[in-house]
């Protein structure tokens, strides 16, 4: 068997990667290689490039650099391939609001190409939506005491209204990739789903404030760094761990059934920010790192966790590793690897 993984030297891509070649399958991983949100952490970007790539190599991968938004040279690329899983984004909404060309570019006509893609070669595609295209207006319809964790409200689901609130180009271009998929699967059949996902961490994750808050939060701990804690702290989100979501993309390839699909760690990986910190500075021996206020941020969300209910019946999937266990793991990786994270 044989798959390619768009974004396939990046965080995600990278764990998709690893888990497919333990597998055994032949594993092409398709990635332009740029450093847009490398450059904005202030740690090593070219080392932490050459730390995925080498990565990939040394799994046994085969590293196409290649654009998803040439869509003849994805094309070619996936040719005798059986499955796509596309990481490849713009995941940053600052970087979106900065730049909503390349998020644009990116997010949509990019994600368009790899459907298109999947449709010609007639193979099953994954995508990687996220939580975002519910927009931030959840955040009207809680109170202070309700982000808490101990009060939360409840998990929601694919249901749930979407673009609520006040959106940005991240916003605007994921809900496009999401109704491309839909679209592909109503009129062509296609055999694909998108997935809505929230809070992402693991390994090899160079994680900065707009973008991987977990690894920011253990790299900063770690490092002896203020972290930055936008808002009161006390947002919540249900975690979920790279090799968890691997699984859950093998499932699909698994059980094949399209649909658009809300995928995180539920309401038993449900973790606040400063909850977050507090376990971080356990495994740190009781050192913490100096806490600066951020205050506000726009298109932030106060509280998500998901209702995985869909997923688990369609799929046959539930997420395993919780979140003591995963952060523990990420800890390890950063602790090892500090020469990574130096400025």
């Amino acid at each position: 068997m044989k798959i390619l993984v768009t974004g396939g030297a990046g965080f995600l891509g990278s764990h998709v990667c690893d888990y497919y070649r333990k597998k055994n399958w032949e594993v092409v991983a398709y990635d332009n290689l740029t450093k847009y949100e490398l450059n904005r952490t202030g740690y090593n970007a070219d080392s932490a490039r050459n730390y995925n790539i080498g990565f990939l190599k040394n799994a046994g991968v085969t590293l196409l650099k290649a654009d998803i938004r040439d869509s003849q040279a994805l094309l070619n690329a996936t040719k005798g391939c059986d499955y796509i899983v596309h990481t490849a984004a713009q995941p940053a909404m600052t970087i979106g609001l900065e730049n909503p060309d390349l998020d644009f570019s990116t997010n949509v006509i990019g994600t368009y190409n790899v459907l298109s893609t999947a449709r010609a070669l007639n193979i099953p595609v994954a995508n990687c939506c996220t939580i975002h295209v519910y927009g931030n207006g959840i955040n009207d319809h809680l109170t202070e005491e309700e982000t808490r964790y101990a009060l939360s409200p409840s998990a929601i689901d694919e249901n749930y209204p979407i673009l609520s609130g006040k959106i940005t180009p991240l916003h605007a271009s994921k809900i496009c990739g999401e109704h491309y998929t839909r679209m592909f699967i109503d009129s062509y059949g296609l055999k694909a789903a998108s997935f809505r996902l929230t809070g992402l961490y693991g390994e090899r994750q160079f994680g900065g404030e707009d973008h991987g808050w977990v690894a920011n939060f253990t790299i900063r701990t770690i490092m002896g760094r203020p972290i930055t804690l936008f808002n009161t702290g006390k947002q919540v989100r249900d975690i979920l761990h790279a090799q968890d979501l691997c699984a859950c993309f093998h499932a699909f390839f698994t059980q094949q059934v399209p649909g658009i699909y809300t995928v995180g760690g539920g309401e038993e990986h449900a973790i606040s920010l400063l909850e977050t910190i507090e376990y971080l500075n356990k495994l740190n021996g009781g050192q913490s790192s100096p806490i600066v206020a951020g205050g506000e941020r726009f298109g932030d969300l106060n509280y998500f966790v998901s209702n995985i209910r869909k997923v688990q019946e369609n799929l046959q999937w539930k997420p395993c590793i919780h979140p003591q266990k995963g952060i523990a793991y990420l800890y390890n990786w950063v602790k090892e690897n500090q020469n990574l994270f130096c400025c």
